[in-house]
């Protein structure tokens, strides 16, 4: 073995890339704190999606304000990506409603800007923070057409309670003929090739009414109440 063998290894410290890397996880920490202590009371709360890119004279946009309208004055808070669009129009109809408006804003470089409807509005600079906030707060998720964003935010929720990752809620997606083709391909071509079960189909129920999806939220929830239990509770602690 030569001297060179011998000596000790030199780690690089990296003191500027990995000591920004440290400071950055306590803005991350900082995140989670904020947005747990200011949501901590809007329970029940229902999850909304959509593109930022609807119109207020699109149809959406009406689904959207009189589905956040009808949740609103049955209790549930309603929280959504605090942009435009459906974002706009569910936080529009929840705000005139008579529960909270929530909007979990995140910086963009373009298409997000914080729409006027929030009573409560919180900041997000990272995707993942903000995504556990949709999870960890609702008792429902409803999903209008959208696009990358709004199916991101849908399967992502498929997986977490096909996985166990949190209890089973009521996934709804609203606009029967917008989501017709990607549901015929899941259950055609996914299911068909065993890549999902059969009963994890269910985990998505279409519906087409405001009403509807109120009720279909209260059906869900009627033997059980909104409120995580015990066990539901040791696993958001842990999401």
């Amino acid at each position: 073995m030569s001297d060179v063998d011998k000596l000790p290894k030199q780690i690089d410290p990296g003191t500027g890339t990995h000591s920004r890397e440290a400071w950055r996880l306590f803005g991350i920490m900082a995140e989670f704190v904020e947005a747990t202590e200011r949501l901590g009371r809007i329970r029940p709360a229902v999850s909304m999606f959509g593109s930022a890119r609807v119109a207020p004279d699109s149809p959406y946009w009406k689904m959207a304000e009189t589905t956040a309208r009808l949740l609103s004055d049955a209790g549930f808070s309603v929280v959504t990506g605090g942009g435009p669009g459906v974002m706009g129009a569910a936080n529009k109809g929840a705000y005139f409603g008579r529960s909270p408006a929530v909007g979990l804003n995140i910086e963009l470089p373009h298409e997000q800007e914080p729409n006027d409807f929030q009573d409560i509005s919180v900041g997000f600079r990272h995707f993942f923070a903000r995504k556990v906030m949709f999870v960890k707060f609702s008792c429902a998720h409803v999903v209008l057409p959208g696009g990358f964003g709004t199916l991101d935010e849908m399967f992502e929720t498929l997986v977490m309670v096909q996985t166990g990752k949190i209890a089973r809620m009521p996934i709804i997606l609203m606009h029967s003929p917008y989501w017709r083709g990607l549901l015929d391909w899941i259950r055609e071509r996914v299911a068909a090739e065993a890549m999902v079960s059969p009963a994890e189909l269910d985990l998505l129920q279409v519906i087409d009414e405001p009403q509807a999806v109120v009720d279909a939220i209260f059906a869900h929830y009627e033997k059980r109440g909104f409120e995580p239990l015990p066990a539901e509770r040791d696993v958001l602690v842990n999401l």
